[in-house]
């Protein structure tokens, strides 16, 4: 077929054929030479591979994640992986958060540094209980629950309608009133505890309400000592807000403002207390600067008490970290005087 061709092309210019009839058939070299010279004349040039200059080292892991796949279907993990060997891991857009990056217009610090510690403090055991005056101050709990963000709005309401539609209106008030009673109950288990009032404790300890509560907390109590103040109310004189301390005393060394929280649902984390680091620091800044006490404090812990019976979490806020949530809390103070 290659010879036919190459004789119709030949054909075509005249003088050509007969040219090559005339040499001799005899000699040996004249298919070689014919086939030769068509091959170079005719032939089309060889393409050059454009994926011979790409650097195959560079590409060697999309090639081997594209050609390692032995079916078509894909999931999510896949062309995650596939996304970042072709564009690089992905820059993560975080919303900024508004709260965070203003500064607070009244810097008041956390620590008072006009506060001035006796040498020889109270030696008295037990510890300071005062109480609550009522006044026109906002107290802590009201200021963050009415500066709470649209999102924690949207979180909370979700969750009554859930509950009402559960329970009903009158079951979920009677629902939040036990949950109420179930946490005075557990403070004033806890006060006993750490006055010593042993009797009562073990009547306490036979509730049914409260004993997982007890029970779940028994391991952090062993770090706990030298409590100096239960159930205190505390106020700040400058900033003008008041409160009421669970609890001040000493958790494996350091002094802290004390939290105690009850919960149906695990919180592993601090993060998982919602506003109850921003309640922590509000009452460590009002201790500072109260005159009614002869001590500072720079560290607080929240301890999440479960109903059955489980280890509790205790979350310990270091310096550092009550700072910052000091820092949050007056942004939060400077919103609720706005609006009001």
């Amino acid at each position: 077929l290659v010879r036919m061709k190459f004789l119709q092309l030949l054909s075509r210019k005249p003088g050509k054929l007969g040219m090559l009839f005339q040499i001799p058939f005899c000699q040996n070299q004249f298919p070689y030479l014919c086939l030769a010279t068509s091959t170079c004349l005719y032939s089309k040039k060889k393409k050059v591979n454009g994926y011979e200059q790409v650097d195959q080292e560079k590409y060697k892991n999309l090639v081997y994640s594209v050609t390692s796949y032995k079916t078509s279907a894909q999931t999510p993990e896949t062309i995650l992986e596939e996304d970042n060997l072709l564009y690089g891991p992905p820059d993560k857009h975080r919303p900024p958060v508004k709260a965070e990056t203003k500064t607070p217009k009244n810097c008041v610090p956390l620590i008072n540094p006009d506060k001035r510690i006796p040498l020889l403090s109270s030696e008295s055991n037990l510890p300071m209980k005062i109480s609550l005056q009522k006044t026109k101050m906002p107290s802590v709990t009201r200021i963050l629950q009415q500066t709470m963000s649209p999102q924690q709005v949207f979180y909370l309401e979700r969750w009554k309608q859930k509950m009402i539609q559960e329970l009903g209106k009158d079951g979920f008030e009677e629902y939040t009133k036990n949950l109420f009673l179930q946490g005075e109950l557990f403070h004033a288990a806890l006060e006993s505890i750490f006055l010593s009032e042993e009797v009562t404790t073990k009547e306490q300890r036979e509730d049914v309400a409260i004993s997982g509560y007890l029970s779940s907390v028994q391991h952090v109590l062993k770090d706990v000592s030298e409590v100096r103040a239960l159930e205190s109310a505390v106020q700040h004189e400058t900033l003008q807000y008041l409160g009421l301390v669970d609890c001040v005393a000493k958790y494996r060394g350091q002094l802290c403002v004390i939290d105690w929280k009850t919960s149906e649902k695990p919180k592993p984390f601090l993060k998982n207390t919602f506003d109850n680091p921003l309640q922590v620091a509000a009452y460590i800044g009002a201790i500072n600067h109260d005159a009614n006490y002869d001590f500072q404090v720079s560290c607080g812990l929240i301890v999440v008490a479960y109903k059955n019976g489980s280890p509790a979490h205790p979350h310990f806020m270091d310096p550092d970290l009550c700072s910052q949530y000091w820092n949050k809390w007056l942004l939060r103070l400077e919103e609720y005087m706005d609006k009001n």
